[in-house]
This record gives C-alpha cells, structure tokens and sequence, in this order.
C-alpha cells in the first residue's frame, strides 16, 4: 500500500515536472539553497567555527552550485563538476560536511544517474565521490573525529543520490520497454484481425462464387437444352425440366448453408450445419453436368486414400469450377476428370476437348480460375490452367492429402 502511494506521487512529481519544468526547477533549487545555507551554519560540539569572512565565499560558492542545477536537464555532466568544485572548496574551509551542505551535489549526482548511462555515472559519480572524501578527511571541522568516520558519512550520503538516480532510469526504461511492447501487440493484434477478416471474406467470396457460379451455369444450360427441345422432344424437356429443378433445389440449400455459417454465434443453441461438400457429392456434380448436356468420366488412378476435410472440400470445389467453366466456355459435349494417389499427394485433372468460346486458347476470363488456384494454396497445393497443345483446355492441381492446420480450409 505505501509502495503504491510512494509511486503514485512519484508520477504525480514527475507529470509536474514535464509539464512545467523550470518552476519545478526554480522551486527545488530555492529550498536546496535554504539547506545549504543551512548547514554552512552547522557546527560540532567544540569545533572552531569557520571565520566570518569565509561565509560570504560559502553562500556565493553555495549559490553558484544551485544556480547551476537549473542545467541539469540538459547538461548533467557539467552540472556534477561545477557541484562538486563548490562544495570541495567549501569543506576545505572548514565547514561542517552534512547533508544539508551536500544536498545540491547529491541532487546533481541524482540527476547524473536518472540521466545518463552507466560509464558516464561511474566516471563522474565515484570521481565527485572520492574528491568530497578526500576533502572531508583533510578538513579542519572533525579533527577530532577518526578518519574512518570522516570518510564513511561523505561516502554513504553520495551513493545514495547514485542508488535513487539509477533506479528511477531502470524504471523508466521497464515503463517505455512496457509502453512499446504493448504498442507493437496492439499493432499486432489490428494487423491480424485485419489480416484474418481479409481471408475470410476471400474464403466467403470463393464459397458464393463456387455455389452460385456452378448452379447457375448449369440451370442456363438445362434451361438452354429445354428451350431447344421443347418441340422436337417433350419428354426430353420434361425430364431436363426435372433436374433443373433440382438444380436451383441444391444451390438454395448450399447458399443457405454456406449464409448460415456467417450467421453461426459459436452458442450452444445455434443450429448444426450441414457437412461441407466433398468427393462424396462427385456423382451428384456429374449427374448435374448430364442434365446439361456434358457428358463427363471419371477415372481414379492408384489406391484411394483418406483425405482431411480441407483437401476434400477443395478438391470438389476445384472439379466443380472446372466443369461449370466446361460448361460455360467450352464448345463441346464432354469432358474427363482424372484423380491419381501419388504418394502423399493428389493429383486431379479435368480436361475437355472443344475450343473456348469467350477467349479462343486464353483461360475463362472471371474469378473461376484465381479461385481454383487460392484453393490449391490454401492447403498447400498448386495448380495450373491453360490449352493443351493438342486443343481444348486443362486443368491439373496437386493437392496434398494431409496438409498442415494451418493452412487447411474449412467451412
């Protein structure tokens, strides 16, 4: 409780200072000049005071080491020796060496050691130390005392400034190393969640984008089918008719079930979401592709392996980008999807043999292929897109099966 009094009006003194610093100055520099004017006047039982004449050099050597306190901010150093000159020459008069004598130096020495680094305060510090001792035991006011006691007062009283001084500079530097640490965590903290609120609106971004995109390729092409067929073969367009409308059925469910986890609070009482979509869903995604006239295969090339839910997601994500622009862009009626287990990795490729329709050999124009490829990314793949030299268009990724936490995907 009084160590947090005693620091409380320490920052209090302090704040005070910085704020009007040559009143705070002034003030101590004026009751330091009391005390010193003080102990000029101080005697031992029995001792022989200084003559008359000498006081008027005291006061004067007194009031030049006070006045010189004024500099201290700025000059510590030059402060200390005009400091420690006057109070050497006023203890070789033969005045009584106290701490109320000694109090504009002990200030100096304090202000020396809150000021300055530890080579300066060793140098100037145990200097102004040993000048004061060696005055005080040639002195004439404790002749009689023994040297052993002449010595051990100047010395006590001056490393005690020199302790004060000292402590304030290290707390001084624990609070700005405290103030500037927080600062950078607070920094941190912004730049993450910061950070973290742009990948998630990226992941959001490519989840609509995939959901939407896919299912409303898909439903103008059906819709472009039953239009074409509507006369020539009604029972062909009723059954297209059909799957459109599962087709517009499943893009609701997974829009409203990719919106609900934006909705998610983390309570207890919120409502499960569903699983997220994985190769599990692909002959649903071919059957799809069927309705709208593509025809796609599927081949699987060494043993299938377990995957984490990150690469699941991505790579059914990554096929269903794939065929939706097949769908959209190419100027054919089929298309290959190819999964081979090398290894720890997936490989997965989906080609297709017609020309594109928006942009001859060059990839889809859109988000499609920058969404398939920041897929791959995320958990540690990479893909590429492009013609195939023998004409149509491919796309491959490789796709680890066990990536690291923390770059999977989750929905």
């Amino acid at each position: 409780m009084t160590t947090s009094m005693e620091r409380r009006y320490a920052d209090r003194l302090e704040d005070l200072s910085d704020r009007h610093p040559f009143l705070v100055d002034l003030a101590l520099v004026l009751a330091l000049m009391g005390s010193a004017t003080l102990g000029a006047s101080l005697t031992l039982p029995g001792a022989e005071p200084p003559p008359p004449d000498d006081d008027t050099l005291a006061v004067a050597l007194m009031g030049v080491s006070c006045l010189a306190l004024l500099k201290h901010r700025t000059h510590p150093r030059t402060t200390v020796v005009v400091n420690a000159v006057c109070a050497a020459i006023v203890i070789w008069q033969g005045y009584l060496l106290t701490p109320l004598l000694l109090g504009p130096v002990m200030a100096s020495l304090y202000w020396l050691a809150a000021l300055t680094e530890r080579p300066t305060i060793r140098v100037y510090g145990f200097t102004t130390m040993g000048v004061l001792t060696v005055a005080a035991a040639v002195s004439d006011s404790m002749d009689h005392m023994s040297l052993l006691l002449r010595t051990i007062g100047p010395v006590f009283w001056l490393l005690l400034p020199l302790a004060a001084g000292t402590m304030t500079r290290l707390r001084r530097a624990y609070l700005a190393a405290t103030q500037a640490r927080a600062e950078h965590a607070e920094r941190t903290r912004e730049e993450e969640a910061r950070l973290r609120v742009t990948e998630e609106r990226m992941r959001i971004a490519r989840e609509l984008h995939d959901v939407v995109a896919h299912h409303l390729a898909l439903a103008n092409a059906q819709a472009g089918t039953a239009e074409h067929l509507a006369l020539t073969n009604p029972p062909q367009t009723k059954r297209i008719l059909h799957d459109l409308t599962g087709t517009t059925s499943s893009a609701l469910r997974e829009l409203k079930a990719t919106l609900g986890l934006l909705r998610q609070t983390g309570d207890d009482g919120s409502a499960p979401l569903e699983p997220a979509p994985g190769l599990a869903r692909l002959p649903e995604l071919v059957s799809s592709c069927a309705s709208a006239g593509i025809t796609v295969t599927v081949t699987t090339d060494g043993e299938p392996q377990p995957l984490s839910p990150g690469v699941d997601l991505t790579a059914f994500r990554i096929v269903q980008e794939a065929l939706t622009n097949v769908t959209k862009h190419a100027a054919t009626h089929s298309a290959h999807v190819r999964f081979a287990y090398a290894g720890t990795r997936l490989l997965i490729t989906v080609t297709d043999e017609g020309s594109r329709t928006d942009s001859g050999a060059e990839p889809p124009k859109g988000f499609g292929v920058m969404g398939m490829r920041e897929r791959a990314q995320s958990v540690g793949g990479e893909l590429r897109a492009g013609p195939r030299p023998e004409g149509g268009f491919e796309v491959s990724t490789a796709l680890p099966l066990q990536p690291a936490v923390s770059g999977e995907e989750t929905v």
